[in-house]
């Protein structure tokens, strides 16, 4: 008992993230808190459950917690849309004085939130399962001069139910069933061992038939909702909530910030000669942008070069050429400068989830804080475009996703109701291009990535800058979304990327690309189901990480 219960309280440990990922975003505060919450609940159930031992030592005990735990973990699913309507409205500078950084009392809000939505929906099962082992010990203690044996016993299998519970979530349950079928089954299995081993088989157990019947159906048939909108209007500034980490610009841990996502490097490249200083901004492992400090226009990433030949298509339909561009994830903003020095009439939102980032971008990188027009959101890009979605729809001209890298991907960002989201906000005949780095041949994220974006767009292509659509290397693609597919005719009359003005981007012959998503045979990603992860792990072991 004590086993299985251990391992239902880490499986649903490790399910919160993915739960709660669409409403309070993914970051060390969100794992902070759902952490903390978990184990606060377990701790308060071991002492309390010493004390109901004590009190009610009888197996009737067992098989009431066990009930309980298990409607604890089917109201999970219903509570999440009590749980997420915690407004988070004025949580930023409204004046922005602060450029975007949370005060510490609007931060503090925001954390506060966060932890009240973990906690109303976590901390009950963790509190419950939490009281079983006290319970198991005492009905299992027969004499004292062994209780050491006895205690050491039950914590070690306690201990080894929540290693299998985190494996069995991490490498199988997640990709196999999907968040809500794992937390029903949780909730199922609990239920079951109460009837088992709980004493409980006679006419009291019927009148909560109906209330298990309830909540399994209720769990089973309501969708989890979308954030509910802050009330914002359409203030830009209003909408500008950070996410403040603490970041310094000296720690010892050889970082220029060390923020709650990131560690920020910025670096010069030493390859760049001809008369440019060239910053790298390098987050954790990975080299994000290169920004010139002189030329905005410089552009060395070739997916950059393909975000630039299809804004550049997209300007030239623009009597003003007046591009209405919203990015996820900002990066170094490098196309962000491109555009801006490009088309002075474009207007541009970056949603960058790190503020750290974005200070970055400032201090090093060639931004002037006091002379762009750019607007930054500093808040979770899936947050953001629930925002936006609500108060602005069918205002953008390109969407730019560029909040995927090789090794983490945040995968409620790949998901078909995120990208419905973005749908919404795009005006007849805009696109969405979203950065994708797996390999064409034997990859398994980037397919299933396109097959889902093409559930909502009729018009997907895989763009690239160079024909690699045979290659078993991993490297750099653009899926491109639309009402309709970028037409070569057209794209060939935008200003080139490529050496002497070519246009540097190349596109997937149609047939070959649904002949290569046939062939993969890859998952639909859904809020429920989305194991990027494991699609990604090839990567992973292809490069020793």
């Amino acid at each position: 008992m004590v086993f299985v219960a251990s391992c239902c309280s880490l499986i649903l440990e490790l399910v919160a993230g993915r739960i709660l990922a669409p409403f309070i975003g993914v970051s060390l505060y969100t794992w902070t808190s759902i952490i903390g919450v978990v184990l606060a609940g377990i701790s308060l159930g071991n002492y309390l459950g010493g004390r109901i031992a004590d009190r009610w030592p009888d197996r009737r005990t067992l098989g009431v917690l066990l009930i309980a735990g298990g409607l604890a973990s089917l109201a999970i699913l219903p509570l999440i849309n009590i749980a997420t309507a915690i407004p988070s409205d004025q949580l930023v500078d409204p004046s922005n004085r602060l450029g975007g950084v949370l005060p510490l009392d609007r931060a503090a809000l925001l954390i506060v939130r966060i932890v009240l939505i973990t906690t109303l929906i976590f901390f009950p099962p963790s509190l419950i399962l939490g009281m079983v082992s006290p319970v198991v010990i005492k009905l299992t203690l027969r004499d004292l001069a062994h209780t050491g044996g006895l205690v050491g016993k039950v914590y070690a299998l306690s201990t080894l139910g929540s290693i299998l519970g985190t494996f069995a979530t991490g490498f199988v349950l997640v990709q196999l069933l999907g968040t809500r079928m794992i937390v029903l089954g949780v909730g199922i299995v609990l239920l079951a061992m109460a009837v088992l081993v709980g004493n409980l088989l006679h006419l009291r157990v019927r009148a909560i038939v109906p209330l298990v019947a309830a909540v399994l159906v209720v769990g089973a048939l309501v969708p989890a909702r979308n954030v509910k909108a802050d009330n914002c209007g359409l203030n830009a500034d209003c909408l500008q909530q950070a996410t403040t980490s603490g970041w310094d610009q000296a720690t010892q841990s050889g970082c220029l910030h060390e923020t709650a996502y990131y560690c920020i490097r910025v670096a010069d490249d030493p390859a760049v000669s001809d008369h440019q200083t060239v910053k790298e901004l390098i987050l954790d492992h990975l080299v994000h942008s290169y920004n010139s400090l002189e030329d905005p226009n410089y552009l060395q990433y070739g997916y950059i070069k393909v975000y630039a030949e299809v804004a550049d298509m997209l300007a030239s339909r623009l009597p003003d050429r007046g591009l209405r561009v919203l990015y996820i994830g900002g990066g170094g903003y490098t196309l962000a400068r491109h555009i801006e020095a490009t088309y002075p009439n474009a207007r541009q939102e970056i949603m960058e989830i790190d503020p750290g980032v974005t200070q970055t971008v400032y201090e090093q990188l060639g931004v002037d804080r006091s002379r762009t027009n750019i607007t930054t959101y500093n808040v979770d890009g899936r947050l953001m475009a629930n925002q936006l979605v609500a108060r602005n729809p069918g205002q953008y001209d390109l969407i730019i996703g560029d909040a995927f890298n090789d090794l983490s991907i945040p995968y409620h960002l790949t998901t078909l109701e995120f990208d419905q989201e973005l749908k919404r906000l795009l005006k007849p005949g805009g696109f969405y291009l979203a950065l994708v780095i797996d390999k064409m041949v034997g990859g398994k994220f980037i397919p299933a990535y396109t097959d889902t974006v093409l559930q909502v767009w009729p018009g997907v292509q895989v763009l690239a800058d160079g024909e690699t659509w045979t290659s078993p290397a991993p490297s750099t693609y653009v899926v491109a979304a639309g009402d309709a597919p970028v037409a070569p005719s057209e794209l060939a009359a935008a200003h080139g990327q490529g050496p002497n003005g070519t246009i540097a981007t190349r596109i997937m012959p149609g047939d070959a690309m649904h002949q290569w998503l046939d062939d993969a045979r890859a998952p639909i990603l859904t809020d429920d189901y989305a194991p990027v992860d494991n699609l990604i792990a090839p990567i992973f072991a292809e490069r020793g990480f």
